[in-house]
């Protein structure tokens, strides 16, 4: 039997008052603290205590944005994160309570487009929230497509296809391919990839951009993508996009 609850909060913004944010977390005292922060910031919440429940949730329920602790009885966080990844793109922030940089590290790799390590500040958790949900609503504003050969971009549907085969990204994967999309041939440099794509606030490593890139590329290789479409990476500074015309 799943356990959840859903919270409607009032006097909130339209785009709060539409989303509604998964919290699997096992710890009382933290969904609380949680629950509380984001209710009075205008969200819905659900609530599930292991991570066989979340899944169920997140697989069965309307979720805009997941926080996921790591250490989860049953099911282990980044099982769970890999479970929903699977099955579609909906921002997930994980927590952790270790400042191990190979924990975080591995939660990306699974698919997080955030991490946010315990103890923490509500406030904080609250801002990240506001900004990947922010980036989801910018993106889905757009009636645009971009092409680059075999390579399409709907910005409409928030989605990428190589030869009208879906690539599985994660939000912060798609959001990283765009910027680097909007400039083809020129160079970013990783605190400003950072910073477009994670937010000016936000205080992670050059790895963690560099572990999202690479992400990227395995799934866009495996889609199939052309010889002639790349990532580069620019030695000491960053990674640029690059598509030359078929001969």
């Amino acid at each position: 039997m799943r356990e959840y609850s859903a919270v409607a909060a009032t006097n909130s913004s339209m785009m709060n008052a539409q989303a509604r944010i998964l919290i699997i977390e096992d710890d009382a005292k933290t969904v609380a603290t949680i629950e509380r922060y984001l209710t009075s910031a205008g969200f819905q919440t659900l609530i599930a205590r292991d991570g066989e429940a979340g899944d169920k949730i997140a697989a069965s329920e309307p979720v805009d944005l997941i926080v996921l602790d790591l250490m989860l009885p049953r099911v282990d966080g980044l099982e769970v994160c890999r479970r929903v990844r699977a099955r579609g793109n909906t921002p997930i922030i994980v927590l952790t309570a270790r400042a191990d940089e190979e924990e975080r590290i591995a939660g990306l790799s699974r698919g997080a487009d955030d991490y946010v390590i315990k103890p923490f500040s509500p406030r904080e958790l609250v801002a990240r929230v506001h900004a990947v949900l922010r980036r989801a609503e910018a993106r889905v504003r757009s009636p645009m497509s971009s092409c680059f050969g075999a390579l399409e971009l709907d910005l409409h549907g928030c989605t990428v296809s190589i030869a009208g085969r879906d690539a599985e990204l994660t939000r912060t994967e798609y959001d990283i391919l765009l910027a680097l999309c909007s400039t083809p041939g020129i160079a970013w440099r990783r605190d400003s990839l950072i910073e477009r794509v994670l937010g000016w606030d936000y205080d992670g490593t050059a790895r963690t951009i560099d572990t999202h890139v690479s992400n990227l590329r395995k799934k866009l290789e495996k889609t199939g993508l052309p010889l002639n479409t790349k990532i580069e990476t620019v030695f000491g500074m960053g990674y640029r996009f690059t598509h030359c015309d078929d001969a």
